[in-house]
Protein backbone atom coordinates (compact mmCIF):
# COMPACT_ATOMS: atom_id res chain seq x y z
CA UNK A 1 0.00 0.00 0.00
CA UNK A 2 1.44 3.82 -0.94
CA UNK A 3 1.34 6.19 2.20
CA UNK A 4 0.06 9.26 1.74
CA UNK A 5 3.46 10.46 1.70
CA UNK A 6 6.14 7.72 0.29
CA UNK A 7 9.93 8.89 1.76
CA UNK A 8 13.34 6.89 0.72
CA UNK A 9 16.12 7.51 2.98
CA UNK A 10 19.47 8.33 1.07
CA UNK A 11 22.57 7.28 3.63
CA UNK A 12 25.50 8.73 2.38
CA UNK A 13 29.09 8.36 2.31
CA UNK A 14 29.04 5.97 5.83
CA UNK A 15 32.31 4.34 4.61
CA UNK A 16 35.15 3.83 5.89
CA UNK A 17 37.34 6.21 4.76
CA UNK A 18 35.37 8.83 6.24
CA UNK A 19 33.73 7.59 9.39
CA UNK A 20 36.32 4.87 10.42
CA UNK A 21 39.13 6.55 12.70
CA UNK A 22 41.88 5.72 9.86
CA UNK A 23 40.27 6.60 7.10
CA UNK A 24 41.71 8.84 5.02
CA UNK A 25 39.36 11.71 4.86
CA UNK A 26 38.32 14.56 7.31
CA UNK A 27 36.15 16.77 5.51
CA UNK A 28 33.46 15.52 7.75
CA UNK A 29 34.80 13.98 10.75
CA UNK A 30 38.39 14.93 12.13
CA UNK A 31 40.71 12.63 13.41
CA UNK A 32 40.20 12.29 16.80
CA UNK A 33 36.41 13.88 16.68
CA UNK A 34 34.44 13.40 19.91
CA UNK A 35 31.12 13.44 17.73
CA UNK A 36 32.02 10.39 15.72
CA UNK A 37 30.07 7.51 18.39
CA UNK A 38 27.18 9.78 18.47
CA UNK A 39 26.87 10.17 14.51
CA UNK A 40 27.46 6.76 14.11
CA UNK A 41 25.03 5.55 16.90
CA UNK A 42 22.63 8.43 15.07
CA UNK A 43 23.02 6.56 11.08
CA UNK A 44 22.24 2.56 12.86
CA UNK A 45 19.10 4.22 14.45
CA UNK A 46 18.29 6.00 11.46
CA UNK A 47 18.78 3.24 9.40
CA UNK A 48 17.03 0.35 11.57
CA UNK A 49 14.10 2.20 12.10
CA UNK A 50 13.79 2.71 7.75
CA UNK A 51 14.08 -0.97 7.66
CA UNK A 52 11.52 -1.88 10.65
CA UNK A 53 9.30 0.63 9.06
CA UNK A 54 9.51 -0.22 5.21
CA UNK A 55 11.27 2.84 4.10
CA UNK A 56 13.44 2.12 1.46
CA UNK A 57 17.03 2.89 1.83
CA UNK A 58 19.31 3.69 -1.19
CA UNK A 59 23.06 3.56 0.14
CA UNK A 60 25.32 6.56 -2.16
CA UNK A 61 28.62 5.63 -2.01
CA UNK A 62 31.76 7.73 -3.64
CA UNK A 63 34.25 5.34 -5.63
CA UNK A 64 36.98 6.76 -7.71
CA UNK A 65 39.20 4.58 -10.34
CA UNK A 66 43.28 3.77 -8.87
CA UNK A 67 44.25 6.22 -11.04
CA UNK A 68 41.65 8.81 -10.52
CA UNK A 69 41.40 9.80 -14.25
CA UNK A 70 37.61 10.53 -14.06
CA UNK A 71 38.09 13.35 -11.47
CA UNK A 72 38.13 17.03 -12.87
CA UNK A 73 40.23 18.91 -10.31
CA UNK A 74 38.89 22.33 -10.31
CA UNK A 75 38.38 22.84 -7.35
CA UNK A 76 40.58 22.19 -3.76
CA UNK A 77 38.22 19.69 -2.39
CA UNK A 78 39.20 17.34 -5.69
CA UNK A 79 43.19 18.54 -5.57
CA UNK A 80 42.99 17.18 -1.70
CA UNK A 81 40.60 13.65 -2.35
CA UNK A 82 43.23 12.78 -5.34
CA UNK A 83 46.49 13.52 -2.97
CA UNK A 84 44.73 11.79 -0.16
CA UNK A 85 44.36 8.24 -2.45
CA UNK A 86 41.05 8.29 -1.19
CA UNK A 87 37.73 6.52 -2.36
CA UNK A 88 39.77 4.21 -4.52
CA UNK A 89 37.08 1.47 -6.23
CA UNK A 90 38.26 -2.13 -4.45
CA UNK A 91 39.66 -0.61 -1.65
CA UNK A 92 39.18 -1.03 2.26
CA UNK A 93 38.48 2.96 2.36
CA UNK A 94 35.56 2.68 -0.20
CA UNK A 95 33.72 -0.11 1.58
CA UNK A 96 30.96 0.70 3.78
CA UNK A 97 31.54 1.45 7.44
CA UNK A 98 30.76 -2.10 9.48
CA UNK A 99 26.65 -1.71 10.50
CA UNK A 100 26.12 1.06 8.02
CA UNK A 101 26.24 -0.51 5.10
CA UNK A 102 23.33 -1.76 2.64
CA UNK A 103 21.50 -5.11 3.51
CA UNK A 104 21.51 -7.98 0.32
CA UNK A 105 18.47 -6.38 -2.09
CA UNK A 106 18.83 -2.98 -1.13
CA UNK A 107 20.03 -0.16 -3.64
CA UNK A 108 23.50 1.53 -3.77
CA UNK A 109 24.29 4.17 -5.91
CA UNK A 110 28.08 4.93 -6.45
CA UNK A 111 28.79 8.93 -7.50
CA UNK A 112 32.18 10.95 -8.31
CA UNK A 113 31.22 14.57 -7.36
CA UNK A 114 29.41 16.46 -4.66
CA UNK A 115 26.05 16.29 -5.81
CA UNK A 116 25.13 12.49 -5.69
CA UNK A 117 22.26 12.61 -8.17
CA UNK A 118 25.40 14.16 -10.79
CA UNK A 119 26.00 11.98 -13.41
CA UNK A 120 24.77 9.08 -11.52
CA UNK A 121 21.59 6.24 -11.43
CA UNK A 122 20.12 8.16 -8.76
CA UNK A 123 17.47 9.78 -10.73
CA UNK A 124 16.42 6.77 -12.17
CA UNK A 125 16.41 4.54 -8.85
CA UNK A 126 14.23 7.29 -7.56
CA UNK A 127 11.73 6.77 -10.95
CA UNK A 128 11.43 3.28 -9.96
CA UNK A 129 10.26 3.61 -6.05
CA UNK A 130 8.36 6.83 -6.52
CA UNK A 131 9.04 8.77 -3.73
CA UNK A 132 7.62 11.76 -2.37
CA UNK A 133 10.11 12.37 0.48
CA UNK A 134 13.16 12.09 0.61
CA UNK A 135 15.51 11.43 3.70
CA UNK A 136 18.80 12.48 3.57
CA UNK A 137 21.66 11.72 6.01
CA UNK A 138 25.67 11.32 5.86
CA UNK A 139 29.04 12.79 5.29
CA UNK A 140 29.76 15.42 4.70
CA UNK A 141 26.68 17.74 5.76
CA UNK A 142 28.07 21.19 3.64
CA UNK A 143 29.58 18.95 0.43
CA UNK A 144 27.47 15.79 -0.26
CA UNK A 145 24.44 16.09 2.05
CA UNK A 146 23.64 19.79 1.31
CA UNK A 147 24.45 19.56 -2.47
CA UNK A 148 22.37 16.73 -3.06
CA UNK A 149 19.05 18.18 -0.59
CA UNK A 150 19.29 21.37 -2.42
CA UNK A 151 19.08 19.34 -5.57
CA UNK A 152 16.16 17.47 -4.52
CA UNK A 153 14.38 20.28 -3.52
CA UNK A 154 15.40 21.88 -7.00
CA UNK A 155 13.46 18.94 -8.17
CA UNK A 156 10.22 19.10 -6.24
CA UNK A 157 10.71 16.36 -3.22
CA UNK A 158 9.74 17.20 -0.13
CA UNK A 159 13.35 16.88 1.44
CA UNK A 160 14.60 15.89 5.07
CA UNK A 161 17.76 16.33 6.66
CA UNK A 162 18.70 13.83 9.86
CA UNK A 163 20.60 16.34 11.28
CA UNK A 164 22.38 13.88 14.26
CA UNK A 165 23.44 11.48 11.10
CA UNK A 166 25.30 14.12 9.48
CA UNK A 167 28.56 15.53 10.28
CA UNK A 168 30.81 18.51 8.63
CA UNK A 169 34.53 18.81 9.62
CA UNK A 170 33.55 21.05 12.60
CA UNK A 171 30.75 22.53 14.42
CA UNK A 172 30.59 25.98 13.22
CA UNK A 173 30.61 24.12 9.57
CA UNK A 174 27.92 21.58 10.75
CA UNK A 175 25.65 24.51 12.03
CA UNK A 176 26.28 26.82 8.86
CA UNK A 177 25.14 24.58 6.78
CA UNK A 178 22.10 23.13 8.60
CA UNK A 179 20.84 27.14 9.18
CA UNK A 180 21.09 26.81 4.87
CA UNK A 181 19.14 23.90 4.12
CA UNK A 182 16.51 24.69 6.72
CA UNK A 183 15.00 27.23 4.22
CA UNK A 184 14.60 24.08 2.02
CA UNK A 185 14.21 20.95 4.01
CA UNK A 186 12.69 20.10 7.27
CA UNK A 187 15.73 19.75 9.48
CA UNK A 188 15.46 16.90 12.17
CA UNK A 189 16.40 14.35 14.74
CA UNK A 190 16.85 10.77 14.08
CA UNK A 191 14.55 9.91 16.60
CA UNK A 192 11.89 12.21 14.99
CA UNK A 193 12.06 11.30 12.11
CA UNK A 194 12.11 7.61 13.30
CA UNK A 195 9.06 8.27 15.54
CA UNK A 196 6.92 9.92 12.50
CA UNK A 197 7.66 6.59 10.47
CA UNK A 198 6.59 4.44 13.01
CA UNK A 199 2.98 6.43 12.60
CA UNK A 200 3.51 6.27 8.91
CA UNK A 201 3.63 9.69 8.72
Amino acid sequence: MRDQMRSVLLAMHYQNDVVHPEGRIRFGLSEGDARRAGVIAAAGRLLAGARAHGVPIISVRVAFRSDYAEVVTNAEIWRRLVSSRAFQEGSWGAEFYDGLGPLPGEFVVTHTRNDAFYASSLEGVLRALRPDRLIVAGIATNFSVESTARHASDAGYDTGIAEDACSAANPEAQRASLAALAMLATVRKTDDIVADWAKGA
